[in-house]
């Protein structure tokens, strides 16, 4: 059941959520990531896709390492973001095969180190996975408030009139009765959960 007892102010929400899931165990994150690797990878939108974007989970958030190796095993490609190097809260995506070199960035936070040969542009993935810190079952979510994703596909969105299926990935704890939707949100596709898949885009 979504969580209607979380405070107000969005730093106050951001706070709670993030200590709700770091308090998890390492079982209990490494049962979380095999349950959402399974309901991801028998997607339809999953298996047609060539060139996925996924992350690396820091502080607390679903690790989609299982669904990346997966990815990879299934031939597919996999990117990883890289913050841009000179344009703010604005994200790269760079090309990645498990068990390549990583590095911290400003935020440390691992990345691949940076190299102009293997970026693509944002809008020539077919879905982007990004993590939350809260969302609700109309697709509004509630990020670290960097503006990192929001910058860079709306960008994308503009240019080319088309863009990337974005899958937010969360804990179902994470679940909130209500997240306020912001002007500059760029929307959810779907979002996943370690027990479902809320849909928000027809036919995908």
């Amino acid at each position: 059941m979504p969580d209607s007892s979380m405070p107000d102010s969005k730093p106050q929400t951001r706070s709670a959520m993030r200590r709700a899931r770091r308090a998890l165990s390492p079982a209990q994150q490494r049962l979380a990531a095999e349950r959402l690797a399974r309901i991801i990878s028998c997607q339809p939108f999953f298996l047609r896709s060539r060139r996925l974007a996924m992350y690396l989970a820091n502080d607390g958030e679903i690790d989609p390492d299982f669904l990346l190796r997966l990815a990879a095993r299934a031939g597919k490609q996999i990117y990883l973001p890289v913050l841009h190097p000179f344009r703010h809260n604005r994200l790269l995506f760079q090309r990645h095969r498990p068990g390549e070199p990583l590095v911290g960035n400003r935020y440390g936070i691992a990345e691949p180190p940076l190299d102009a040969s293997r970026l693509v542009p944002s809008w020539s993935l077919d879905a982007v996975f990004l993590p939350l810190v809260a969302f609700d079952r109309d697709g509004n979510r509630l990020g670290m408030g960097g503006g990192f994703y929001d910058r860079t596909f709306a960008g994308s969105r503009r240019a080319h009139h088309f863009r990337p299926l974005l899958i937010g990935l969360a804990h179902r704890l994470q679940e909130l009765a209500s997240v306020p939707a912001e002007p500059w949100d760029i929307p959810l596709d779907a979002i996943a959960t370690d027990r479902r898949l809320f849909y928000f885009r027809p036919g995908i």
